[in-house]
């Protein structure tokens, strides 16, 4: 038995409509998927001549800065999901040697610093954090002077050749941040 002639035109017709860019519904765009930060710190494999200046004591009121010169070489290890870090800068106060270590979890998307002086031979907190717009940012909270503050490290002005790095402290809960430790590094060619 066949159907009748208006119901085949209703389902061409339906058919037709339905097929139809104007009249489909329209899905919501597919959210991008979230970024994968693993290769970030690959801008930095390599040695650098590293101008760095400290305070001398941080949180004090102090305007004392200390200068260093040295060098700093950076590892990729793991593929990449990793980063070593040796740093060797002398100055008027003296020789500082670190070591940090920078490991890429893929889970969270994110990076964590951790650094150790090699004069206490101590790992500090890891800073966590990553990069957004070429900037990246790295959050602690660590123990300082008997008291707990914030910790945020950040590095900007990345180019080929050259990297400026930040450090600062807050004992007021982030409201407000000192910076105490500034690094310019580039590259050896």
């Amino acid at each position: 038995m066949q159907k009748p002639s208006w119901i085949r035109a209703a389902a061409a017709l339906l058919a037709l409509l339905s097929a139809s860019p104007a009249c489909a519904a329209q899905a919501p765009p597919a959210a991008p998927p979230p970024r994968d930060g693993q290769r970030d710190f690959d801008f930095e494999v390599g040695v650098w001549n590293t101008r760095l200046k400290r305070l001398a004591q941080p949180l004090s009121g102090s305007q004392e800065w200390l200068a260093y010169e040295g060098t700093t070489t950076v590892s990729k290890v793991l593929d990449g999901r990793a980063n070593l870090v040796e740093l060797s800068v002398k100055g008027a106060a003296g020789t500082l040697e670190g070591l940090s270590l920078r490991l890429y979890n893929p889970v969270s998307r994110q990076w964590s610093l951790n650094f150790a002086n090699i004069r206490s031979g101590v790992l500090a907190h890891p800073s966590v954090g990553g990069f957004k717009d070429a900037r990246g940012e790295f959050y602690s909270q660590e123990e300082f002077g008997g008291r707990t503050i914030l910790v945020r490290f950040v590095i900007s002005a990345i180019t080929r050749d050259s990297v400026h790095f930040e450090q600062a402290f807050s004992d007021d809960g982030g409201r407000n941040w000192e910076v105490n430790w500034i690094a310019d590094d580039r590259r050896v060619r």
